[in-house]
């Protein structure tokens, strides 16, 4: 099979309106049209984009079953590029996840449902939503292949780990990260810039980072989205406001950062199960 060497790329930096669904879903259209125009392959939106942050109690009056219309409008719209959103999903009556809704080929592929709810400092996601518990890898062209965690998926390491072992050859990260929601001293712009990297040059794997930007219910979405490409290196990087980046990756440079830096090939996974064993 031949694999081609270059993916297009990109990153939809929106400001998603509080619980206007519909709203929010005719920005999605605007932005995976002018996507697909200038070719893009993978489009990732941020976390909740098609509803907002801050839900509370909207959380029932926004959320989704599966086989909601707009999904299939937004699919619709993809065509063969793989497009990223973030939703909350209805998966029964009063159970809702906060989730990824991965569209391609007129379709829904797959639904990542976010694993780790943060609930600290300005965070509440343990009072409204349920924990996922799987993860996500899914096919975007022959070679090509990703998986998606949601902004605090990605300060579990382990969870970070067990996603990349399959050996994607991108890491989606929608994030929902707002200046000061953890704390005064822990600064979400600069601690978000040293994750990311850490993961794309550990493990030789580019990192798409989608965030908001924009005002909420007075806290202030910082914006900062970013390709990285598999040495850490930035690719791409979003102004103060909202807009679409996007780059061109390499399978070739993939392959030599993982070459120079095998930290898949030498994860011991036998090892690692063996050393948790004995944690809780």
């Amino acid at each position: 099979m031949h694999y081609q060497d270059r993916l297009r790329v990109g990153a939809a930096q929106i400001n998603g309106a509080l619980g206007a669904v519909d709203d929010n879903l005719d920005r999605h259209l605007e932005h995976i049209k002018e996507a697909r125009q200038r070719g893009l392959a993978l489009l990732v939106f941020p976390e909740l984009s098609l509803t907002g942050y801050g839900l509370g109690n909207l959380v029932m009056q926004v959320a989704m079953p599966l086989e909601d219309p707009r999904l299939q409008t937004l699919a619709q719209a993809c065509g063969d590029m793989q497009t990223v959103v973030g939703f909350v999903e209805e998966a029964s009556p009063g159970e809702y996840f906060n989730a990824l809704a991965i569209l391609q080929h007129g379709k829904l592929v797959a639904v990542h449902r976010k694993l780790n709810l943060p609930t600290y400092g300005g965070l509440e996601e343990g009072k409204w939503f349920t924990h996922g518990s799987e993860l996500t890898h899914t096919e975007i062209r022959p070679g090509w292949s990703a998986t998606q965690l949601i902004c605090a998926d990605l300060w579990n390491p382990a969870l970070v780990h067990a996603a990349l072992l399959p050996r994607p050859t991108v890491l989606c990260a929608p994030i929902n990260s707002a200046s000061g929601i953890v704390s005064d001293d822990f600064s979400n712009e600069q601690n978000w810039a040293l994750n990311v990297r850490f993961y794309a040059m550990t493990y030789g794997t580019p990192v798409i980072m989608a965030n908001r930007f924009g005002p909420e219910n007075g806290s202030h979405f910082w914006g900062g989205s970013r390709i990285l490409g598999p040495r850490g290196e930035l690719l791409a990087e979003a102004e103060e406001c909202e807009m679409l980046i996007h780059c061109e990756l390499s399978r070739t440079a993939i392959a030599r950062a993982r070459f120079e830096l095998p930290t898949h090939r030498d994860a011991d996974t036998p090892l690692i199960r063996e050393l948790m064993a004995g944690y809780r």
